[in-house]
C-alpha cells in the first residue's frame, strides 16, 4: 500500500504535541533484553495473542515518526502502523457495505459447467449475486445445462466475464461455506481503501489516533492490511525490563489521547 517505511526501519522525531518517553532508552533496554532471550522467545513475543476487544481499551501514548502509534496494554507496548490500520478498517467496511454496479446482459448466457460445478453455483447463488453475477436456474433443463448468466459486475477500470465465474467456483470449491470474494473485486476495494487511508507522514490529533486503534476491535481480521502489511507489532513486555529507567518511564507516562 502507499505509505512508507515499516516499523522496523522507522526513525526520526516524534510529533511534539503527542510525544512519548525516550525511544532511545527503550531501544537500549530492548536490545539488552533481546540478547538475553532465545530467538524462539523473541519470535513468540512477536506472535503474542491479543484479543481484538482489547483495541477498545488500549492506551495510545502518542505518535512516532509521523507514521506509527505507540500503544500500551498493561505492561505490553505495541507499535501500530497508522496507514495499514486505517486501510484495513476502510477495506472491511467497503467489503461489507459496497453495492456493486452490475450490467444486465442483452440475453441470458448459458453456462456450460460440469455437474459438480453447476451444483456449487446453485448452492451459492447468494455469493455469486454479492459478487455481481446474477444466475438463473432453469429447473426443467438437463444437468450441466440448467444455468443462465443474467448480469456481470461493472467497473470503469476492470472487465469481468465468464472466466471470473469459473474462478469464483474454484474459490468456493477450495473453501466450502466461505463468503468468497472475487480477487478482482478484492483488489478494487483494497485500492480504494489504500487511497483513502491516512498516510505515513501525516501528523494526527490525539482523538484521531484513538479512533484508528479502537476501529481495529470491530474487524474480522485486524492483523494485516489487504496487501499483507502488519497493522501492528509487539514491542516489548515492560516487566522483562525490571526496574530500568525505560520501564519506569513508560509505566508512569500518562497518555494525552
Amino acid at each position: 500500500p502507499a505509505g512508507g517505511a515499516s516499523p522496523s526501519t522507522a526513525a526520526g522525531p516524534s510529533v511534539p504535541s503527542s510525544s512519548v518517553p525516550s525511544a532511545g532508552n527503550l531501544e537500549a533496554a530492548t536490545r539488552a533484553a533481546g540478547r538475553a532471550a532465545a530467538e524462539s522467545e523473541v519470535e513468540g513475543e512477536l506472535r503474542r495473542v491479543l484479543p481484538k476487544a482489547d483495541f477498545r481499551t488500549m492506551e495510545v501514548l502518542g505518535q512516532f515518526n509521523l507514521g506509527f502509534l505507540i500503544t500500551r496494554r498493561g505492561d505490553d507496548l505495541f507499535i501500530v502502523d497508522q496507514h495499514a490500520a486505517d486501510e484495513k478498517f476502510r477495506f472491511e467496511n467497503l467489503q461489507r457495505s459496497t453495492k456493486l454496479h452490475t450490467q444486465r446482459l442483452i440475453r441470458p448466457l448459458p453456462l456450460h459447467l460440469t455437474a459438480v460445478d453447476e451444483l456449487t453455483v446453485i448452492e451459492h447463488l447468494h455469493i455469486f449475486k454479492d459478487n455481481g453475477f446474477e444466475v438463473q436456474v432453469v429447473q426443467d433443463a438437463r444437468p450441466t445445462e440448467r444455468l443462465r448468466l443474467l448480469t456481470l459486475p461493472f467497473s470503469k477500470h476492470t472487465v469481468f466475464g465468464v472466466a471470473d465465474v469459473h474462478e469464483l467456483i474454484a474459490l468456493l470449491t477450495e473453501a466450502p461455506g466461505a463468503h468468497a470474494r472475487l480477487p478482482k473485486l478484492r483488489d478494487m476495494f483494497a485500492s480504494r481503501a489504500c487511497r483513502g487511508a491516512v498516510m505515513i507522514g501525516t501528523a494526527l490529533e490525539p482523538q484521531r489516533m484513538r479512533t484508528i486503534v479502537s476501529n481495529l476491535a470491530g474487524l474480522d481480521q485486524p492483523w494485516n492490511c489487504p496487501h499483507g502489511r502488519p497493522t501492528l507489532r509487539h514491542l516489548i513486555d515492560l516487566s522483562s525490563l525490571g526496574g530500568t529507567a525505560a520501564a519506569t518511564s513508560f509505566r508512569s507516562f500518562e497518555p494525552t489521547v
